[in-house]
């Protein structure tokens, strides 16, 4: 059960990044996972699968580059901050 949860996280941050587009994971018997999105023009339609039934780690890899969320802005206060956290590290080691 553990295997799925961490994948079918994954699947909901892409749902999140998507706009809650319909994606949904499929699970095999075998333990691969494989990427489906619903057709939402027409109900009766098959989803379409995306990609290759996969094992779990590369199901997740797969799943978290198919719609990339935009890197998050930082303002001078937080790169300084960042700098400061770094150069302390630095200085400690």
């Amino acid at each position: 059960m553990a295997r799925s949860t961490k994948a079918s996280y994954a699947v909901n941050r892409l749902r999140e990044r998507s706009n809650n587009a319909p994606y949904s994971m499929v699970s095999m018997a075998d333990g691969r996972f494989y990427l489906t999105l619903a057709n939402t023009e027409d109900e009766d339609a098959a989803p379409q699968v995306l990609g290759e039934p996969m094992e779990m780690d590369e199901f997740v890899a797969y799943v978290n580059n198919v719609h990339k969320q935009a890197p998050k802005k930082a303002s001078k206060l937080d790169i300084a901050f960042e700098k400061k956290i770094q150069a302390s590290k630095d200085k400690n080691s």
